[in-house]
């Protein structure tokens, strides 16, 4: 029987580059807890598949389009009762800025800050942040084979650059818990073994600071 998770925790984050598998995890964990989702969506941003098409053209609209919906998304957490039952989403808003930085001009940036100064929301911090890391291998594997209408644009050498970036951001990653788990050699998804022995890391976690990986 599956580990439930402590009542501590009534708001995961659950993060990772493109190809992490965050988005499935946060729906796995949030669906095993009977609590919400909150979701990114990126097959809803239309500016997306023009971007991994002509990114120096499509970046800046689609960063703010990104910007805008994560923000909205992190307006619900400021809802009094939304805590009532666990909350699981696949974004933190600060890590907003960490594809700003990546995709945009000097100038777009400078544009995007001020806009981002607008519209951040101060949310509450999460209980836990779980970050997915994989290797770029891993990482462009699992996009090719999933075969996203939108992310067929997407270089390999993007999703290189992009795993490096999360790798910085949570480095000194301190605003909540985290616990890095290594995701090349696990699969939440078709091994129902893998979510368990995730579900008994969460529950036994003590330190501000954690790592998991296959066999530990």
């Amino acid at each position: 029987m599956s580990a439930r998770l402590p009542g501590k925790y009534r708001y995961i984050v659950v993060e990772g580059p493109i190809g992490a598998g965050k988005t499935s995890l946060a729906r796995l964990l949030s669906e095993h807890a009977g609590g919400r989702g909150l979701f990114e969506e990126p097959q809803a941003n239309p500016f997306l598949p023009g971007f991994y098409q002509d990114r120096a053209r499509y970046a800046l609209p689609a960063q703010l389009y990104f910007l805008f919906h994560r923000a909205n998304q992190a307006r619900m957490l400021t809802q009094p009762d939304l805590f009532a039952h666990l909350t699981v989403a696949d974004f933190l808003l600060e890590k907003d800025a960490l594809f700003a930085r990546l995709n945009l001009t000097d100038d777009e940036f400078a544009l995007y800050e001020q806009v981002y100064a607008r519209v951040r929301t101060q949310a509450p911090a999460p209980d836990l942040v779980i970050y997915l890391q994989a290797s770029p291998e891993t990482l462009i594997e699992r996009v090719r084979r999933r075969a996203a209408a939108y992310e067929r644009g997407i270089a390999e050498d993007y999703l290189v650059r992009l795993a490096q970036a999360y790798t910085r951001f949570f480095y000194g990653y301190e605003a909540a818990p985290l616990l890095i788990v290594n995701s090349d050699h696990l699969d939440f998804i078709d091994q129902p073994g893998d979510f368990d022995l995730l579900l008994q890391r969460i529950c036994a976690l003590r330190g501000p600071r954690e790592f998991f990986s296959f066999g530990t």
